[in-house]
């Protein structure tokens, strides 16, 4: 106990002169990297729930006065679903999940038995609510909007929070998670309280558009499977029924069909970067999804396994890059129908995290019509040309960049293909500026072979039109 403080019976007492001094000089800070193991095992020694461990992106305070500490506060990650919070917010399904790291949870609130100054938690709360954001966005680099946090009504009534502005919003439906996906019933529902950092702060999180210092939220967002069972299964049958599949049957615990329809979802989802990306957009699909690719259950555990980096590593290699692409652009014409549009889009890129340089051709409308590897040691132009050959140009104009503007490339499209072309033609093509310069410039009209008369046309205008 700090000195001249007193302990009393009286369940409502004002602060004496020596407890008000405390609330005025209260200091309230994150706790440094070298203090969080005192701080944690202070919170496993009294705080009830005997338990420090904090989930997502943590963040502790303190509160002290004179280098002492009086009370401590954790943060975390909010919890995936409430529905008193998120009918509260008022946001979609798809703002949750994206928006989530923007809701913090306040998952333990501790004073410590060396002080029970009067007003003292409150204090703390308003000082801590105050830096808050600011903190979290040096901690992990962007702020947050809403608190949130959860009172055992057996043994506290919340009174420091609604004090402190918060809102009691009902209770939980006393569920906890035991598993990834797995929630037992524990007959203990606790109180739902929430509170706004900012103005507004609801409004803001369920727009249209969030503002522009809490987007990188909703940038870092994982991937995820939005497609339902049966629309899996659509891309899973021309799969199998154009890639062969060159594993035994005994060893497909993830058959090729639905492992590469995994990973043409993936890719639709924003995935970029190879199989460690591949492993964890797998492990956020549910048993559902799983199932609808056909992969096999654990004997163990009875629920169907998702494979792993090893797995992906092990098989992308393998694969026929014929036989996909000719299975992924007959479910594209299953589900959109067979294009009508009458461009051809030929443009080259470097894969960002991978030294591969694809050569793809697209429609007007942006759907894609086929893709070829550069060789190695080669360049775009080569490429592009096997793409044309294979990619119809019937009755269709071929677009394409400088690079490209090339005799034979423009012989393959015209007599070849049938088609007509749009080539770029840049200033450091000299030779063919030149040439269109002169193609291209107005002259008179001579009926016969030999020059033009030099004299003055006497039907032309006297001034430029």
């Amino acid at each position: 106990m700090l000195p001249g403080m007193k302990r009393t019976a009286a369940r409502f007492r004002q602060p004496t002169v020596d407890e008000q001094e405390i609330l005025i000089h209260l200091e309230v800070q994150p706790v440094p990297p070298a203090e969080v193991e005192r701080f944690d095992q202070l919170l496993a020694q009294y705080h009830y729930l005997k338990d420090a461990q904090l989930v997502g992106e943590p963040l502790r305070f303190v509160a002290s006065y004179g280098g002492q500490w009086l009370a401590l506060a954790a943060w975390s990650a909010a919890a995936l679903h409430i529905k008193a919070r998120d009918g509260f917010i008022g946001w979609t399904e798809e703002q949750r999940r994206a928006r989530l790291p923007l809701v913090v949870n306040n998952s333990r609130l501790l004073v410590l038995p060396a002080c029970q100054c009067p007003n003292l938690i409150s204090r703390f709360m308003r000082l801590m609510l105050a830096r808050l954001s600011a903190d979290w966005q040096q901690s992990w680099g962007h702020p947050v909007a809403l608190a949130e946090t959860f009172v055992d009504p057996h043994l506290y009534q919340g009174t420091a929070y609604k004090a402190s502005g918060w809102n009691r919003l009902g209770q939980t439906a006393g569920w906890r998670r035991s598993a990834e996906d797995f929630y037992q019933k524990h007959e203990r529902p606790k109180q739902i309280w929430v509170r706004e950092l900012v103005a507004h702060a609801c409004r803001k999180l369920c727009a249209e558009q969030l503002p522009s210092d809490w987007k990188v939220v909703e940038e870092r967002a994982s991937p995820r499977c939005t497609a339902k069972a049966p629309q899996m299964r659509s891309l899973v049958e021309p799969l199998r029924a154009e890639v062969p599949e060159f594993r035994s049957k005994e060893a497909l615990a993830y058959p090729l069909a639905g492992f590469l329809a995994l990973i043409a979802l993936a890719m639709f989802s924003g995935v970029r970067r190879g199989p460690q990306d591949l492993a964890e957009y797998a492990a956020s699909l549910s048993q559902g999804q799983l199932r609808a690719l056909g992969f096999r259950s654990s004997k163990h555990t009875g629920r169907i396994r998702c494979p792993g980096e090893s797995s992906f590593k092990r098989l992308l290699p393998r694969m026929d890059a014929a036989s996909l692409e000719r299975a992924l652009l007959l479910w594209q014409e299953q589900v959109l129908e067979p294009s009508q549009d009458k461009l051809v889009i030929v443009d080259g890129k470097t894969l960002r995290h991978a030294p591969v340089e694809l050569v793809s051709a697209v429609d007007g409308s942006g759907r894609w019509l086929g893709t070829m590897p550069v060789k190695e040691g080669s360049n775009e132009i080569p490429a592009a040309r096997e793409l044309l050959a294979k990619v119809p140009v019937d009755n269709k104009t071929a677009l394409a960049d400088a690079i490209h503007t090339q005799i034979e490339t423009a012989q393959q499209i015209l007599f070849e293909g049938g088609g007509d072309y749009a080539l770029t033609v840049k200033d450091n093509q000299k030779e063919l500026v030149q040439t269109l310069a002169t193609l291209l410039t107005p002259g008179k009209f001579s009926p016969s072979a030999h020059d033009p008369d030099s004299r003055p046309d006497p039907g032309a205008q006297s001034q430029p039109p």
